[in-house]
């Protein structure tokens, strides 16, 4: 009896460990192979890895990998857009889904943000092709789940920083640039 308990514990730690390892290897073609089964003996640059945290983990990276791969996230925002835009920061960052941020300030990013969206008006959250432009954590979830995106809860949750800051002011007329603490001019 004991034997058997000490044979199970046995091959329950063994499994556990198994499933653990992920190994990335090259094929005869020069392809990168990633799995959690040992590569074929013909492999080549055989890495073997451990694996932290659960298998729900390893598939939100997973997944989260792919979709970041296929369909890259964008959020236009403004440094007046104080509620709406931090709502979409909320539901990114909730989701573990790394994002880039254009703070549209001057006529470039307007610019910019109107050929995506049609308008000026922020937040807009652009995901692959698809151009989200109403402000509602529901709208903004859509677009994720329809790119992929893990659900919130299967990747690690991200903390990316508030809006960019806006660029220094130009000095009004009739000011010198050391009033802005500018070197004074030589």
């Amino acid at each position: 009896m004991m034997m058997r308990a000490l044979l199970a514990l046995t091959l329950l730690l063994a499994a556990q460990l198994a499933a653990a390892q992920q190994y990335r290897w090259l094929d005869e073609n020069g392809r990168v192979h990633y799995s959690d089964t040992p590569p074929p003996a013909t492999a080549k640059d055989v890495q073997k890895k451990r694996m932290k945290g659960n298998a729900v983990s390893a598939q939100g990276s997973y997944e989260l990998a792919e979709a970041m791969k296929s369909s890259p996230v964008t959020l236009y925002s403004h440094p007046d857009c104080k509620d709406l835009c931090q709502m979409a920061r909320d539901v990114l960052n909730k989701r573990g889904v790394p994002f880039t941020e254009v703070s549209a300030i001057d006529d470039t990013k307007q610019e910019e943000l109107r050929r995506v969206s049609g308008s000026t008006r922020v937040p807009v959250l652009v995901v692959g092709r698809q151009v989200e432009t109403t402000p509602s954590t529901q709208a903004y979830n859509e677009a994720l789940d329809l790119a992929g995106y893990p659900k919130a809860g299967v990747a690690r949750p991200r903390n990316q920083a508030a809006a960019p800051a806006e660029p220094p002011k130009p000095p009004a007329a009739g000011e010198s640039p050391a009033a802005e603490g500018a070197a004074p001019p030589r």
